[in-house]
C-alpha cells in the first residue's frame, strides 16, 4: 500500500477502534484536522472500515498505544516486521530509516522547528538517505557528541552534512573523538572554545534524534571502533547493557560506574530532559537496549519495528521504573 493509504488506516483506527478525537489524531500524526477528516473519509470509502480497521498497522498501532503507556512516551512509531529481527538486516534498518525520515519531514515542514541535534549511527544516516528534499535555509544541525571516530561509517559529522546539503540549513559538528581516551582528556576537549559553542547549540535544539546502541560483540560501537574489546568487556562487567549519546546504561536505565561515562565528549543525559527526544532503533538483538534506556525517562519518541517492540514489551513486572518520565 501507498504511505497514503496507510496513513488513513492509522487515522481510522485511531477514530474508530481508539476513540481519539480528530484533535486528538492530528497530534499524533503531526498533521492538520483537516487532513484527518479527509484520510477518514477515505479509509470509509475505499472499503477499510467494518467493524475493525482493516491492514497491518493496526496491530502495530495497538503495541504503540502499549509503549507509550508503559514508557511515558509522548509518541511512538512501530513499523510492520520484514524480517525476524534477530540480526540487523537491511531490509529492518530500511524500514525504520523510512518510518524516522517521514516523521522528521513532517515536523520540518510545519516550519515549528529549526534547530535539530543528532546522535550518530546506521540507522541515523539511512534515514538521511530517505529525507526528501525541503528548503528551510533557517534550519540548524547540530552533533550531540564527538564527531570524529576512527572509521567513517555513520560517522555523526556525514550525518548532519548530509541533513543540511538536503535542507540548504547549517551543520554543526563536535571536532572531538567521540569518547576521550581518558578523563582528564575529556574535561580539556569539553573546555576548548569551540566545542562549547557547540554545546551551547545543542542545548538549544527543540528535537534530538539519537540512536541506540546494544552491547553484544556484534555491536556497531565495536566496528566502528568507538569502543575496544577490552573497554566492552569493562563496561559489561560493571552492568552496562545499552549506550545512548555516549553514555552506558544499567537495565534499571541507570547509568553504570564506571569511567567510561566521564570520557564521553558530547550532551549529557540530564541535558536531554525536557525536550523532545526521539530514538529510532530496532532489531531483537537491541530489545535489552532499548528497555533500558527507555527505562531513563530521556526518551520523548521512539521509532522501532514490531518484533521488537513485543520483545521490549516482553519483560516481566510492569516494565517501567523510576526513571520513567511523568507528565
Amino acid at each position: 500500500m501507498d504511505a497514503e493509504q496507510s496513513l488513513a488506516i492509522r487515522a481510522a483506527w485511531l477514530a474508530y477502534v481508539g476513540g481519539h478525537t480528530q484533535e486528538e489524531i492530528a497530534e499524533r500524526l503531526g498533521i492538520t484536522r483537516v487532513k484527518v477528516q479527509r484520510l477518514v473519509a477515505s479509509a470509509m470509502k475505499n472499503g477499510l472500515v467494518k467493524f475493525f480497521v482493516e491492514g497491518v498497522p493496526a496491530e502495530c498501532l495497538a503495541l504503540e498505544d502499549e509503549l507509550m503507556q508503559r514508557f511515558g512516551l509522548d509518541r511512538c512509531v512501530v513499523v510492520p516486521d520484514v524480517d525476524d529481527g534477530t540480526q540487523p538486516p537491511e531490509s529492518t534498518i530500511a524500514s525504520l530509516a523510512s518510518a524516522a525520515a517521514r516523521y522528521l519531514h513532517r515536523l520540518l515542514g510545519s516550519g515549528t522547528l529549526q534547530r535539530v541535534g543528532i546522535g550518530q549511527g546506521r540507522t541515523l544516516a539511512a534515514m538521511v538517505e530517505r529525507l526528501p528534499s525541503l528548503q528551510l535555509p533557517g534550519a540548524r544541525f547540530v552533533s550531540l557528541l564527538g564527531s570524529l571516530t576512527r572509521r567513517s561509517s555513520a560517522n555523526p559529522f556525514d550525518v548532519i552534512a548530509k541533513l543540511a546539503e538536503r535542507t540548504g540549513g547549517e551543520c554543526y559538528f563536535m571536532p572531538v573523538p567521540f569518547i576521550a581516551d581518558s578523563v582528564a582528556d575529556a574535561e580539556v576537549l569539553r573546555a576548548q572554545r569551540g566545542v562549547q559553542d557547540v554545546f551551547r547549540l545543542a542545548r538549544e535544539c527543540q528535537l534530538c534524534v539519537v540512536g541506540i546502541a546494544d552491547l553484544t560483540p556484534a555491536t556497531h560501537l565495536l566496528r566502528s571502533q568507538s569502543l575496544t574489546p577490552a573497554e566492552l568487556k569493562s563496561i559489561r562487567a560493571a552492568g552496562a547493557v545499552g549506550e545512548l549519546a555516549g553514555r552506558f546504561i544499567a537495565a534499571d536505565g541507570s547509568l553504570i560506574a564506571h569511567e567510561m561515562n566521564a570520557r564521553a565528549v558530547g550532551v549529557g543525559l540530564d541535558e536531554l530532559r525536557g525536550r523532545q527526544v526521539l530514538a529510532v532503533a530496532g532489531g531483537k538483538y537491541k530489545a535489552e537496549s532499548i528497555r533500558a534506556v527507555l527505562r531513563t525517562g530521556v526518551l520523548t519518541a521512539l521509532i522501532v519495528d514490531e518484533a521488537t517492540a513485543k520483545a521490549v514489551l516482553r519483560t516481566r513486572g510492569s516494565g517501567a521504573a523510576a526513571g520513567t518520565r511523568s507528565h
